[in-house]
């Protein structure tokens, strides 16, 4: 465990080496353009000049060397003009693996540069999955050309990719897999693999099928390896295996991963046919992407916003819940207004609200995280919905009346108020119940509208406990103080 972190600890540091120095050659690049417009050089004799070669080659061999991997990282780190001068010294052979690793909202920068002969040039040389990842940021003409140069079966593997949607297993398949019959022995297969340029990426098995390409099992290479060479297919290998089917959930396929540990699976049709499989690096995507929408979701982001991109997007990809939340601010400060006159004659009420409200949507969040956790990991269902909402209830009611006694002893040594001590510890109790309330069917709600249960939740649960706390407190101390 030790050494894969140092492994990993060097990586990020030789990436962020990488970026330094990508930054720093830029930055020679720039102050030679601004040499030449002081001194009225004409830009051909600055496209001639050494130092100017000298820059761009340098920069060149950097990136020849970088994995496609870390360049999308760094382009994404780098402002527009600098990364579309990066993109411009990318070999471009090397285009289609790079624009794979970026993401969405920077490859939609960098495919805007591009023309169409580029563009297919480009995913012409990415298997037919790869492609389909792309597909939806390509331009339709581009598609059809693409189709054209493709070879028969990959065009067909490319529309059967595209036919899924992106939360389905089909989209997270692979077509690139090595199949064997079960009648031959382990010769055989050794000879017939030898005969190959290489295995594809994450072989850990090889999928045995018949004449009719239905599954009939699997071999693992290590009991491949290890086995008597004239021992047929049928004797060693097994027919215990996990299957996906190219309809079933994205997530389903993840978590299958998790439980079993799983390098590949197969992906078979409804008569076991096998179509394609799923391999680890695929659903380690798929979650890392899961889990950056979730978080965006979570602040009210409508999707990935570039670091570098315009003001204005930025701005229409921000403004919907920021605008919700002006209308909800605009209500707690209602909420407030019915009470003036309370708040006039007990000023302590104006400075102990915000307690009130801001633990309230901390506890609320807490609830939301753990039920959207729970409807991502599959684990909330109608049968245990409730035993999850009484549990929630009873653990807010426990965590409300604990703060609540602590807030409360903090406003009686402030103000020497018992009464305001029990108002303050009342209406901590109930927020936080109003808290989990919410908390479980805010959620719960949007999964069954079937909208992703994130959505805005965070923002939807401040709102509703930020109003509901001033409308809690200030009530209990017009009724009980006044």
């Amino acid at each position: 465990m030790t050494r894969t972190n140092n492994h990993n600890d060097h990586e990020t540091e030789n990436l962020q080496q990488y970026l330094q120095r990508v930054i720093y050659l830029l930055s020679k690049h720039r102050l030679v353009e601004g040499f030449v417009e002081m001194q009225e050089i004409s830009h051909h004799k600055l496209d001639n000049s050494q130092v100017h070669k000298q820059n761009l080659s340098e920069l060149q061999s950097l990136l020849d060397k970088i994995h496609p991997a870390d360049i999308a990282y760094i382009l994404e780190a780098l402002p527009l003009k600098d990364r579309l001068m990066i993109w411009d010294l990318v070999k471009v052979e090397r285009d289609g693996e790079i624009l794979l690793e970026t993401s969405d909202a920077v490859r939609e920068t960098l495919i805007a540069t591009m023309d169409s002969g580029e563009l297919v040039a480009a995913t012409g040389q990415l298997d037919a999955d790869e492609i389909a990842d792309l597909a939806p940021d390509l331009p339709r003409y581009v598609l059809d050309d693409l189709f054209q140069t493709l070879p028969t079966e990959e065009r067909e593997q490319l529309r059967s990719a595209m036919s899924y949607p992106e939360d389905a297993v089909g989209a997270l398949m692979d077509f690139d897999m090595v199949t064997i019959r079960e009648d031959v022995t382990l010769e055989v297969v050794l000879r017939y693999l030898r005969s190959l340029d290489g295995l594809p990426d994450h072989t850990d098995q090889l999928f045995v099928v018949d004449r009719d390409e239905k599954l009939k099992g699997v071999l693992p290479v290590n009991r491949l390896l290890v086995s008597n060479p004239d021992v047929e297919v049928s004797a060693i290998m097994s027919t215990k295996m996990m299957k996906l089917h190219p309809d079933d959930k994205a997530q389903q396929a993840t978590h299958a991963f998790e439980r079993y540990n799983l390098v590949s699976a197969p992906a078979v049709d409804m008569n076991g046919k096998l179509l394609g499989r799923v391999t680890v690096n695929a659903v380690m995507d798929f979650i890392r992407e899961e889990s950056e929408n979730e978080a965006l979701n979570l602040a009210g982001l409508r999707g990935e916003e570039d670091l570098f991109a315009p003001v204005w997007k930025s701005v229409k990809n921000r403004w919907i819940w920021l605008a919700i939340n002006l209308v909800t601010a605009f209500i707690a400060s209602r909420v407030i207004g019915v009470f003036e006159g309370s708040i006039e004659k007990l000023v302590a009420l104006a400075a102990l609200m915000p307690i009130i409200a801001g633990i309230g949507g901390n506890s609320g969040n807490q609830t939301i995280t753990m039920i959207v956790r729970a409807l991502a990991l599959g684990q909330l269902n109608v049968s245990n919905a409730r035993k999850l909402f009484a549990k929630e209830i009873s653990v807010s009611a426990v965590n409300g009346l604990v703060c609540g006694s602590a807030v409360g002893l903090f406003a009686f040594l402030i103000y020497r108020s018992i009464p305001l001590s029990l108002v303050m510890t009342m209406a901590m109790a109930l927020n936080f119940l109003l808290a989990a309330l919410l908390g479980v069917l805010i959620p719960l709600t949007l999964h069954k509208l079937g909208r992703d249960p994130a959505t805005g939740s965070s923002v939807m649960i401040t709102a509703v406990t930020d109003s509901g706390g001033f409308f809690i407190f200030l009530g209990l101390a017009t009724i009980l103080l006044m």
